[in-house]
């Protein structure tokens, strides 16, 4: 396994960018707007940025999800507790420590859960035209929860480079044989007059069980059905009104590894469950107002009015033949204002934004014999909630010199949770709470550039980060991990970070490196704590806040390429980190490993490419054994094997053809040792060896 890292570390050492940037599986993008939330050269930021284009997404990787689209990303783990379900760990951290935007729209709610998580896997990767990553805490510009990254995912416009033509389609299908799946992606778009237009699209997707280089993991099957849809109207070349809806649908996606058809996995335990299955909805609509290249005070303007709504539904039979079917309604209304004004002080960034979530929640219990038991106080999460968010932020870009650049930030949020009803397990009966929160915090970056031309920069930045305790922190009652039961726990602070981050990038037509190191300090972190009580066999945890800790870590990545039409490529990525934690019910703290924390990991490939007619590609993806375990990990027997998850090294070879301007096709032969192995942290394993193949027809 080591001698893997090191081999694909040595290519990383050697690597550099592309001349056809585009066709790379991972680059640093040309423009990025997430960062500072105006559009930048990413090569002059002082962030540790990447993009993922849709092109990349569909016919490069062949991603199968949104989430599965950041693999090969230094410092990003793509954990999944069930095929349905994707959570990337950045950085360290996952769940709600990590932010989802939606054409800067919030994917993430108050009903967001501690871990991973399965809402990512709810945005179409089919749907969207690029997802910028910004790694580190983003809270000043996108408030709690940006804490490990930023992700957003940005659709595509009406009036895009096909502008010039009143009519065109869409129809792309990808078959994956280690998945036995079909995905089938059908859209088409409309002008009229140069001013008014409309594009819609649909996507079906039909998965089979996975196999993995160890056999058949049976339940792991689900279907999808996506729909799409945006119209935009150009006021005039500066003002344009859009308006756009989406719809996910997820029916009976397994957790597998609760059930006993989970499969072991180096000593894995198996669960128990006779069946336990999610089904997902996920609609947003949303009206947003641009305006650019204003005269006076103001350049630019965006409103935004959105709506979404979120529903969850769990039923599981129990290894008893008793069942429960539980779940939450979410619908999030949200508001956001921001201006741009450029002046001799710099260029400001400055805005409010406003989110309100209604949660209604439910659980209802039966006998063997399909009888209704009893109906629960609440779901998941508190009944009858609303949790607020309201925030401001102001952002400065000065340029202090020809070389040096200052970026500087701050923002004031506010939270409130008002919860109707919570199941008050210390009195034994339903309770109510109203609490609230606020924060401030700041940031300042710098960009030093060595060379005039910005060929090579060197960037340093201070950023806070928060969390305000969510419903989920709250009120959630529901297992967590292995034979865990997780009870409400009211009266919690938020959670802040401070992280610190420096590195050296450069670049040039041939050749391009980047080298960054953070170090992300977290104070008042909320973390389970065993209370010693036994509830339906199942341990109870409480939260507390009491998780100081840091988390730091190295990213290197770097391309090179030559003889015109040879790249070669390559990342790493090393972390580790420790927390306060309450590993037993008695009353002393001990400092253990992060949960689930990234191993070693390394991504490297060589790519030849002589024309623009077709390339080729052969990759390897490389990661150590994770035995850093936290009390947690260890109890976690379902999924992290005794003594932690085994390395592995897996070799892949992708490569893509242009027939015409309109029609390419792509496949991939993934894994092709058979490797059976496993994600730190996950559920399931991995495919074994896996055909793709991609064809994308435009008219």
């Amino acid at each position: 396994m080591t001698r893997n890292i090191l081999i694909a570390m040595l290519l990383a050492a050697g690597a550099v960018q592309a001349e056809e940037k585009a066709a790379l599986p991972v680059e640093l993008p040309d423009v990025m707007v997430t960062a500072t939330r105006s559009e930048k050269e990413a090569a002059a930021l002082p962030f540790t940025t990447c993009l993922v284009s849709a092109e990349v997404m569909q016919m490069e990787k062949l991603s199968r999800t949104s989430p599965e689209a950041l693999r090969e990303i230094p410092s990003v783990m793509v954990q999944k507790t069930g095929h349905g379900q994707g959570s990337p760990f950045i950085r360290g951290f996952t769940g709600f420590h990590t932010l989802f935007l939606i054409d800067g729209i919030r994917l993430n709610n108050s009903t967001f859960r501690d871990g991973p998580n399965q809402y990512w896997n709810t945005v179409d990767p089919f749907g969207i035209e690029s997802m910028e990553i910004v790694k580190g805490p983003g809270s000043v510009l996108y408030g709690s929860d940006a804490v490990g990254g930023t992700v957003n995912a940005l659709t595509r416009s009406v009036f895009d480079d096909e502008a010039d033509r009143a009519v065109s389609g869409r129809a792309y299908y990808r078959y994956s044989t280690a998945e036995d799946s079909h995905t089938v992606r059908a859209e088409g778009r409309g002008t009229a007059g140069g001013k008014a237009g409309l594009r819609a699209g649909a996507t079906v997707r039909d998965f089979g069980d996975l196999r993995s280089g160890g056999g058949d993991q049976p339940k792991t099957g689900y279907d999808e059905v996506d729909f799409d849809i945006r119209a935009e109207y150009l006021i005039n070349p500066n003002l344009r009104l859009s308006a756009a809806h989406q719809t996910v649908e997820q029916d009976d996606a397994w957790r597998t590894h609760k059930t006993i058809y989970g499969e072991s996995f180096h000593g894995t335990t198996v669960g128990d469950e006779k069946k336990r299955v999610l089904d997902q909805e996920r609609h947003l609509s949303y009206i947003a107002f641009d305006a650019a290249d204003l005269s006076g005070f103001i350049r630019d303007l965006n409103l935004t009015v959105s709506h979404q709504r979120q529903e969850e539904d769990q039923f599981r039979i129990k290894k008893d033949d008793t069942s429960d079917i539980q779940g939450y309604d979410v619908d999030t209304f949200g508001v956001s204002l921001q201006a741009i004004s450029p002046t001799k002080a710099g260029e400001w960034t400055y805005g409010a934004e406003y989110y309100r979530d209604s949660v209604d929640s439910y659980l209802k219990k039966f006998k063997a014999d399909g009888s209704l038991k009893s109906i629960g106080i609440q779901g998941p999460v508190g009944d009858d909630a609303v949790y607020e968010t309201v925030g401001a932020y102001v952002q400065d870009v000065v340029p202090l010199s020809d070389r040096l650049d200052l970026i500087a930030g701050a923002r004031y949020n506010y939270a409130q949770a008002d919860v109707g009803r919570y199941e008050d397990t210390a009195a034994d009966g339903p309770g109510s709470l109203k609490e609230d929160w606020d924060e401030a915090v700041g940031s300042v970056r710098l960009l030093y550039r060595l060379l005039p031309d910005g060929g090579l920069n060197l960037f340093a930045g201070v950023s806070q980060g928060f969390r305000a305790p969510n419903l989920s922190d709250l009120t959630r009652l529901d297992t967590a991990r292995t034979d865990e039961l997780e009870v409400p726990s009211p009266g919690l602070d938020p959670e802040t970070y401070l992280a610190y981050e420096a590195g050296i990038r450069g670049g040039s037509d041939k050749a391009s490196f980047e080298l960054v190191y953070y170090y992300t300090d977290m104070k008042d972190m909320i973390v389970r704590t065993p209370t010693g009580r036994v509830i339906d066999e199942y341990s109870e945890v409480v939260k507390k806040n009491a998780g100081d800790g840091f988390i730091h870590g190295i990213e290197l990545s770097a391309r090179r390429t030559f003889a015109e039409v040879w790249t070669l490529w390559g990342n790493c990525a090393w972390m580790e980190g420790e927390v306060d934690t309450y590993p037993t019910s008695l009353p002393e703290k001990k400092r253990e490993p992060v949960s689930r924390l990234m191993p070693l990991t390394a991504n490297a490939g060589i790519r030849f490419q002589p024309s623009g007619k077709y390339w080729l590609e052969a990759v390897v993806t490389a990661a150590d054994r994770q035995d850093k375990l936290s009390t947690s990990d260890v109890a976690d027997t379902q999924r992290i094997p005794p003594g932690g998850t085994p390395g592995y090294g897996v070799f892949t070879v992708r490569g893509g053809w242009h027939f015409t301007k309109n029609l390419t096709m792509s496949a991939a032969l993934e894994n092709i040792a058979d490797k059976d192995y496993r994600i730190h942290g996950s559920g399931l394993n991995e495919p074994g060896r896996n055909l793709v193949v991609a064809l994308d027809c435009k008219f």
